[in-house]
């Protein structure tokens, strides 16, 4: 069952002595009334951003400052104009199908480091951005998840990428995945999406107590873990294969629970 918003407050002004410091199940910092909505609260851009290295054509820029007294062309992704002619004369460097952009998950990547000024940068369509949340969260005993707002659904910009689900014990502030589907303006401490709360049924397994959680105490855009390869999954495999459904119970339950 999903707390309602002022639900959310009054977690945030009850005590739990079991949780570590004795902290409330929900902490947001900073934290203003203003933000609170019906059953959610609202969360804001903060200016870090990173991008990949390897993704980035040799003379383009990863942003444009923006300036709401000029008006903008093609020419200005690109740090010089002769930079801008290869692109014009279809130079393969700028053809984002080209392989030489490849992103490999198994590997941990190089980032370059930026700062969007409070006038607004452009992102462009090309490029993923990550980015984090001004706030940070500390959640116990219930599951805190994050989406879009409407309005930046309508501008077709995208805050996530499937990674919008947090985690009983998870604190920190919220890495972002941003996209846009135009070239579009976005500014530091906009609002930029907002953050959910559901109840558990069961037996907890607290995050940041857990070994295997990548990211732990995250502060600022943090990039990609590297994704494992889990081989020992197929002697898994082929052991359940070749059990019924019911032997494979029995398995697992003498295992873990016998």
């Amino acid at each position: 069952m999903q707390l309602s918003g002022p639900e959310i407050l009054s977690e945030m002004m009850r005590l739990n002595p079991h949780n570590p410091g004795g902290l409330p199940n929900i902490m947001i910092k900073p934290f203003d009334m203003e933000c609170l909505g019906s059953n959610s609260y609202d969360l804001h851009l903060a200016p870090e951003f990173k991008v990949y290295k390897d993704t980035i054509p040799q003379g383009m820029k990863t942003f444009i400052p923006y300036d709401p007294n000029k008006q903008y062309t093609m020419r200005d992704w690109f740090v010089s104009e002769v930079f801008y002619k290869r692109y014009l004369d279809g130079d393969p460097e700028y053809d984002f199908r080209n392989p030489k952009f490849l992103v490999d998950p198994f590997k941990e990547k190089e980032t370059i480091d930026f700062v969007i000024p409070e006038t607004g940068a452009i992102l462009s369509p090309q490029f993923g951005y990550l980015a984090s949340t001004y706030e940070e969260t500390k959640t116990f005993n219930y599951f805190p998840y994050i989406d879009g707002k409407s309005s930046l659904g309508r501008n077709f910009i995208l805050n996530h990428h499937t990674a919008g689900r947090g985690d009983d014990g998870f604190c920190g502030t919220w890495t972002l995945e941003i996209s846009v589907k135009n070239p579009t303006i976005v500014r530091p401490m906009m609002r930029i999406g907002q953050i959910y709360y559901d109840e558990f049924r069961g037996k907890q397994k607290k995050y940041n107590e857990n070994p295997s959680s990548h990211y732990r105490n995250q502060s600022g855009p943090t990039p990609a873990a590297k994704i494992q390869v889990e081989k020992f999954l197929e002697q898994e495999y082929a052991k359940c294969k070749s059990m019924s459904d019911y032997a494979y119970y029995e398995y697992l339950y003498q295992k873990y629970h016998g």
